[in-house]
Parts: C-alpha cells; structure tokens; sequence
C-alpha cells in the first residue's frame, strides 16, 4: 500500500483538528495543504517508524509551529475576523495547551501520542491539558441551544453544557422547533444534530437560523465524513457519535473560543 493510500483515511480527521486550531475552514485547509506538500517533496523524511496517522499529524504539527508567528502576522494584517479573536485569547492562552487539549480530547490520542506529536513528556501534555480547560472555561460563558432528538442523548448533552457554566436555552428535535427556539431566544452556541426526529435535518435547521444571525454552530453526527467531503461548505466544528464528554466539552470550548461574543473586555 502507498503512503498515500495509508494517509488517505486519516486527512478527513486531520482537517478537522485543523480547523479546531485556527478557528477556520480556509486557514485549517492551507495548513493541510501545505503539510500534504511537504510531504510530496521529501517523502524520505516522513516518519516510518510510527503509525501512518501519528506521522501524519507529527508532519502537520512541524508546519504549524513553524509558521505560526507568520500566520498570525498575515491575519491581523488581512484584518481576519477568527484571527483578531484569536490573538486577543491568545495573550491569555498559551497555544501548546490548546493543541495538546484537541489532540487529547478531540483528535482521541493518548497523552503518549500527544507527547509525541508536540514533543513534550506526557506529564507536561497533562498539565497543559488542565491549563487550556481552566483557562479557556474561565474566559467563556455563553447560552447554548441544543438540537436534538434523542432525549438521553439530550440529557447528556445539557448536563456537559452546564458542567461548563453555561446556560441551556432549550432543547429542539425537529427543524421548525429549532428555528423557533433561536429566534424566540437567541444563543451564543449551537449543538446540532443532523437527522432529526420528523426526518427534517439539523443542517436545514442551522441554515435557517444562520441566515438570521451569526452564531458558532457544533455539528453532531455518526457520519462526519458525510461532511467533510470538500465538495460544499463544511463545518469547522464536528463531533462524532457516540462521542465522549470531553469531545464535547473540548470542542465547546473551541467553538467559543473564536466568538466575539465572548472575549473579555480587556483583550479587545
């Protein structure tokens, strides 16, 4: 089997994580871009003595690192919404506890994998793990809706989201239910299922309720190459069920972490 064909299964997960770190669909994808071609040009100097996916995210990891100060540069030069967001969190956040909390929480790494990836021992990837989470938590609060149609699924879902310090505004399993609960009652987030109880779809949903106003969206679903095909707008933020309440909670914290709505005053 090529090196292409091992990597192949895994990019769909690496954009994914991508998009989690910048807060951006165009600039995770330049990052994936620029990773793919990097290994095109020297396929001697990709890891072989690990698995295929850790190579993968080790070559992605190389690149961010060493273009990041460049990136941020770009953006605020650029005047990129998610950016300007960014550096004002990043002030208070160190980038490395986020990456190791989304490769932890998220990409499903173990903290010897993510030690790995970020070159650091496994006690510091948990140390910065717990710092993200403190940190980001105590810099976001908002009100989420949560679209559902599986009531435990639902229960669990409001149960993390109140974890967090965060408030519920509702919970809606049918599309006309969700667009109704967000324009009686606008949230600051929302958790969404794609196939909903009276076969309406979540992602119908969120189009409704995006074409009123701007709000950071989670997408949940068993599926979640279904929507990473690159062949349509996709969603930054992307669950997959059956999912762990730290994906949840790490993604929630990410979704919010690039909303205006909620950085704090003294970093505008």
């Amino acid at each position: 089997m090529s090196l292409g064909q091992q990597l192949a299964p895994h990019l769909p997960f690496l954009r994914r994580y991508a998009r989690a770190l910048t807060g951006s669909q165009t600039e995770g994808d330049q990052y994936v871009r620029a990773t793919l071609e990097a290994i095109v040009a020297a396929p001697e100097e990709f890891p072989r003595d690990v698995d295929p996916r850790l190579g993968l995210y080790r070559t992605f990891q190389a690149i961010w690192a060493s273009s990041q100060p460049e990136a941020f540069g770009a953006a605020s030069a650029s005047g990129d919404e998610n950016e300007a967001i960014a550096q004002a969190r990043l002030s208070r956040i160190a980038p490395l506890s986020r990456q190791a909390l989304l490769l932890t929480a998220m990409e499903g790494f173990t903290t010897e994998d993510a030690a790995y990836l970020i070159e650091a021992s496994p006690d510091e990837v948990e140390d910065l793990v717990a710092e993200a989470l403190r940190e980001i938590e105590q810099q976001t609060r908002s009100r989420v809706m949560i679209i559902e149609d599986e009531p435990l699924i639902a229960m669990d879902l409001e149960q993390i989201v109140r974890d967090l310090g965060h408030e519920v505004t509702g919970v809606a399993v049918t599309r006309d239910e969700a667009v109704a609960l967000a324009m009686q009652d606008r949230p600051g987030l929302v958790l969404a299922d794609i196939q909903l109880a009276d076969d309406s779809s979540g992602i119908d949903a969120v189009k409704d309720i995006l074409s009123e106003f701007n709000v950071p969206v989670i997408f949940i679903t068993a599926f979640p190459e279904r929507l990473l095909t690159g062949e349509r707008p996709e969603p930054t933020f992307l669950i997959t069920k059956p999912f762990q309440r730290s994906t949840v909670k790490a993604a929630i914290s990410q979704a919010l972490f690039f909303d205006e709505a909620t950085v704090p005053e003294a970093a505008e």
